[in-house]
């Protein structure tokens, strides 16, 4: 696999250090990436989106939901270890381990609601565009008439 040096690009631009810093991460992806849990994302809209997690074991009080600044977080641990000990697994193939699955969220996208049913658990996502920065027609009309200039001499 290739590597790119992005420090060049660093020295002659501000305010894209996220974006590089992201990029460096794609690059560095290899095959401990983190797999578990799977899920989808989809868009259900012009500006919504949803990501659907396969949390199989995994009740709505053993998952948390985090959404920071522009990151989503979305954490699973299992709580009731008790009864787990009392039964003796031949196979166990529902994994129930802890994970953290983190998703960068692109300016003004906002989390809607969030709900687990048959072990998927949907996050609804919408992109929410203030009002300032939404594009506007300009009307073009006439020039306005020249100021009077007062003479300054006359005082």
């Amino acid at each position: 696999m290739r590597s790119y040096d992005l420090n060049p690009l660093y020295r002659s631009t501000v305010g894209f250090d996220r974006m590089f810093s992201l990029l460096d991460t794609l690059g560095g992806a290899d095959s401990s990436a983190q797999t578990y849990p799977p899920y989808n994302i989809e868009r259900t809209g012009e500006n919504a989106y949803r990501v659907t997690m396969a949390v199989a074991g995994f009740g709505e009080e053993d998952v948390s939901i985090e959404a920071k600044e522009s990151t989503l977080t979305v954490k699973g641990e299992k709580k009731s270890e008790g009864e787990e000990k009392e039964k003796q697994f031949l196979y166990r193939g529902i994994a129930a381990r802890t994970f953290e699955r983190r998703f960068q969220l692109a300016d003004h996208v906002e989390v809607k609601g969030a709900s687990l049913e048959n072990g998927l658990l949907h996050i609804d996502l919408v992109r929410e565009i203030p009002e300032a920065k939404k594009p506007r027609v300009i009307a073009i009309g006439k020039p306005k008439a020249k100021a009077q200039q007062i003479d300054a001499a006359a005082a």
